[in-house]
């Protein structure tokens, strides 16, 4: 599997793969075909950010922020749904987040998972956190977007993670705004598509904030992004040891 490698493809193979999927799982629709890109590139620089200003950081953060398209099959896709849709149906959207960082979700943690979804999500530990990367948190992050929700912006707190983020994209695609905490014009979008994996670490993870957009401002070089509801699988490394001194951020 090659690194942001992807191309969105109006044939009949990909238009029966994704009208044939809401018979299967009720609920699950994409809500339309994605516009075709012809790019391979899933990381754009804004316009703003001008090409010769802070190239050491424009480098650093294009390598810290990864999209990995087609990560999973529609099979696999289909199995982590079933597995997680009897937990998440008894659960409530909610519009109250402790740091009032999404509007519109659901969310829960799961350590244990079935044979078939274990597979899956050892594919993803083994690419995002390779030996000496740290290990991951036992615990994988299960967050469930309405299609009206949306991520505001905001940088994960390091009392709970570690340098690595690993989210893998279920149900409907969209985008991901990243913009430099002190210098606002430096700013990047990447494109999550449906059953992708992106793999936030270093500058990515620590010198910009990053926010899932939500319907109305969901949009990739310059064409819709339409939003449907978006789950997410969040694999996230262990946080370094805390001390007395430490600063939440």
């Amino acid at each position: 599997m090659r690194l942001l490698t992807f191309s969105f493809i109006k044939s009949c193979k990909y238009r029966k793969l994704y009208s044939n999927f809401p018979r299967r799982i009720s609920g699950f629709a994409q809500p339309d075909v994605m516009p075709v890109t012809g790019d391979p590139n899933l990381v754009d620089i804004s316009p703003s950010w001008k090409e010769e200003e802070e190239p050491e950081l424009r480098r650093a953060v294009l390598a810290d922020m990864q999209v990995y398209p087609d990560f999973i099959s529609e099979k696999e896709e289909n199995a982590l749904l079933l597995e997680l849709e009897p937990v998440l149906r008894r659960m409530r959207y909610e519009f109250d987040h402790w740091d009032n960082a999404i509007q519109g979700f659901r969310e829960t943690e799961r350590r244990d998972w079935s044979s078939e979804s274990s597979v899956v999500l050892s594919r993803v530990k083994a690419l995002a956190f390779p030996p000496g990367a740290g290990p991951a948190l036992p615990h994988v992050h299960v967050l469930d977007l309405a299609a009206a929700g949306h991520i505001k912006p905001h940088v994960d707190a390091v009392r709970f993670c570690g340098d690595v983020i690993a989210g893998l994209c279920l149900v409907s695609s969209a985008v991901m705004h990243l913009v430099h905490s002190e210098k606002n014009h430096l700013q990047l979008h990447a494109l999550l598509a449906r059953r992708a994996l992106y793999i936030m670490k270093g500058a990515a993870r620590y010198s910009f904030t990053h926010a899932v957009l939500g319907g109305e401002h969901s949009a990739w070089r310059g064409q819709p992004v339409p939003r449907a509801r978006r789950v997410a699988l969040i694999v996230r490394s262990a946080p370094p040891p805390r001390r007395d001194t430490d600063a939440d951020h």
